[in-house]
């Protein structure tokens, strides 16, 4: 199941039934089926917090993704800060909407075992994040 929900901050306006349906096809496209899935869409405020209790981390990001994954069904909590995206659509003059799918499809790759820390790897997980946004809007 894949569940949407927010923390101080409205729902953005999207298709879910679409990009549940997209969640699953790129999950099956890396070897994967959907399981327990939670995204919670936040403020900059709630995800530094989240960042400071569970990471230690201080500072602002997009996403956190904790993951539950379990041989190949991916599970997990998924925190977006949609004032984040906000600042990096317009930064990157792209439109709001583009940057959020990109980050939440993001996290699922994330669960699928991509990441994006290493050498090389930040390139990988564009290159996957760009088919999934093609495949995205093909549906």
């Amino acid at each position: 199941m894949i569940d949407f929900q927010t923390e101080n901050v409205e729902m953005p306006v999207l298709d879910f039934r679409k990009v549940m349906l997209w969640l699953r096809e790129v999950a099956a496209n890396h070897g994967y089926r959907v399981g327990d899935l939670a995204y919670r869409f936040c403020s900059e405020e709630d995800i530094l917090r989240y960042n400071n209790q569970y990471l230690g981390h201080d500072y602002y990001t997009d996403i956190i993704t904790f993951d539950y994954t379990e041989g190949d069904i991916i599970g997990g909590d998924i925190f977006i800060s949609v004032d984040t995206i906000a600042s990096n659509a317009e930064d990157l003059k792209l439109p709001y909407r583009d940057e959020l799918l990109r980050v939440i499809v993001h996290g699922v790759l994330h669960l699928c075992g991509i990441n994006d820390h290493g050498p090389g790897e930040r390139e990988i997980m564009e290159q996957e994040e760009n088919k999934a946004l093609s495949l995205f809007n093909s549906l």
